[in-house]
């Protein structure tokens, strides 16, 4: 018998903005049942790639067969209608409507064809939730009360409301945890083993090698390999197809230990705590130190930045900057103290993605190009510049919507507000989220590059090997308890799971 067609085969696609060619014949096919991974570095194409597969973006040209037969996916409809479910990194969830109405929003179950029927909505969603190992998600809750992780499952259970056949999942570990990846994974062997196809996105590639069977790397917008054998090809072959040159994965040296313990400390946090997110947490961080927080999701990490920069109110204990204490629960203080934030969320929480790179990097230090109440523009651009080429930002072009730029070059943006501000104390909360392998290594030389030139960096990371490489000292958390602390060279992976997962505070 003659071997059953792909399900989904996408040939020569092509695809032009003014300006630029995103994708220059590419070729993608994907079986059923299979974990296809789409790599490639940002601004290779992945994301066009998967538009025009979702139906957002009409390609130039090419050719796309499902089942065998010839499609054309004039919108998302259409291609949620073949079976055609697409998770995108940017949530697209309605914060203020519930998890049930996310769930079925579009084709909610209703009474003589109007009139929702809210408790099968509910119902029906919590199967789902069930299904993704995630029962104590209430159906009825506003999505704007979830965490990210949860939103996350929000939006798979979303994709399965549908009689779908392939699932597009871009970058869907970047909020978990190790646990939740665990589930993650589960699920994914769940959904191909009845037959599902998922197209697979991240720019982990331990992930790729754990979950994969097959790899298309896209570089320029081309496919420059399809089809690759997930588990059997060297990262190193990856890396080298992905970027045009080899990547090592090396961090850059750090200073030898103890080499910042003369200093006097430029942050002490002093008995912070926060009832019901982290119980009280004591840190020094001197001029050129890094030291990083590891931690699972929901162990009080982020928090304790987001309380050191005044975003949130402490319960108890006191944030010092050079001795001197802080107001709490105030960001206006912490950044006239010299505190800068770059956050989790870039473009939620930090970035004005319709603005320019120049006022991305401005906004706040404009009161220094104020001329007798005017806003001196030739100023602040040229300030603005200084700061990203000192980053080498790209492109060297301040006038350009941050939102064109690549994660790597986004998070540069905000980096440079900070170096204009000239803040003393920089904390990063996932600073290489969504920022593709050859770039990342360039963000790990500018951070470590900041600290030697005196800046203090207070870190986090969800990825162990990221804090461990790049932090002089390391204070692990577990349920908002820092259960070890120590300089990095004394932990490996392993330790540092071991106390995440089942640690004892430190004595």
């Amino acid at each position: 018998m003659a071997p059953e067609p792909p399900l989904l085969t996408m040939s020569g696609i092509t695809k032009s903005f003014p300006g630029v060619r995103a994708l220059d014949g590419v070729d993608l096919e994907v079986v059923a049942g299979e974990v296809h991974c789409l790599l490639g570095q940002n601004g290779a194409g992945k994301s066009t790639l998967i538009k025009v597969l979702a139906g957002a973006h009409q390609p130039d040209g090419g050719t796309i067969t499902w089942g065998g037969e010839p499609v054309r996916l004039t919108s998302p409809i259409t291609a949620m209608r073949l079976g055609i479910a697409t998770i995108y990194q940017e949530l697209d969830l309605v914060e203020g409507l519930s998890v049930a109405e996310n769930v079925f929003l579009g084709h909610e179950p209703t009474s003589a064809g109007f009139v929702v029927r809210t408790r099968e909505a509910r119902t029906r969603a919590a199967a789902l939730l069930r299904r993704l190992g995630h029962p104590e998600i209430d159906p009825a809750r506003p999505v704007g009360d979830l965490s990210a992780a949860h939103q996350q499952i929000v939006s798979m259970a979303r994709a399965l409301s549908h009689d779908v056949r392939l699932i597009v999942m871009d970058e869907p570990s970047a909020a978990l945890d190790p646990d939740e990846v665990d589930n993650l994974f589960r699920i994914v062997d769940g959904l191909t083993a009845d037959g599902v196809a998922v197209v697979y996105i991240s720019h982990r590639l331990e992930e790729i090698r754990r979950i994969g069977d097959r790899v298309t790397v896209l570089k320029d917008g081309r496919a420059v390999a399809v089809g690759l054998p997930a588990k059997s090809t060297p990262t190193r072959d990856v890396v080298a197809l992905m970027t045009g040159r080899n990547v090592e994965y090396v961090f850059p040296e750090r200073p030898e230990p103890g080499a910042r313990v003369g200093a006097e400390p430029v942050l002490k946090v002093e008995g912070l705590t926060r009832k019901g997110e982290f119980e009280p947490v004591d840190l020094e961080l001197r001029p050129g130190e890094i030291v990083g927080l590891a931690g699972l999701v929901g162990s009080g990490r982020s928090e304790i930045l987001e309380t050191v920069y005044g975003a949130r109110r402490p319960t108890a204990g006191r944030v010092l900057v050079d001795g001197a204490p802080l107001r709490v629960g105030s960001v206006r203080a912490a950044v006239a103290a010299g505190i800068g934030l770059a956050p989790e969320e870039r473009k939620a929480q930090a970035l004005l993605l319709t603005e320019s790179v120049t006022r991305n990097v401005s906004v706040s230090s404009l009161s220094r190009f104020a001329r007798a109440g005017w806003l001196d523009r030739g100023a602040e651009r040229d300030a603005a510049r200084t700061a990203t080429r000192e980053l080498s930002l790209r492109p060297d072009n301040p006038d350009a919507a941050v939102r064109t730029l690549s994660g790597g070059n986004q998070q540069k943006a905000v980096l440079a507000r900070w170096l204009l501000r000239g803040c003393r104390v920089l904390l990063l909360d996932e600073p290489t989220r969504g920022v593709d392998v050859g770039a990342r290594a360039e963000l790990y030389a500018v951070i470590r590059r900041l600290a030697d030139e005196g800046l203090a960096v207070l870190l986090v990371s969800s990825e162990v090997p990221e804090v461990l490489g790049l932090a002089d000292r390391v204070l692990v958390l577990r349920e908002g308890r820092v259960v070890h602390s120590a300089d990095a060279r004394e932990l490996d992976e392993h330790r540092v799971l071991d106390l995440v997962m089942e640690g004892s505070p430190t004595s």
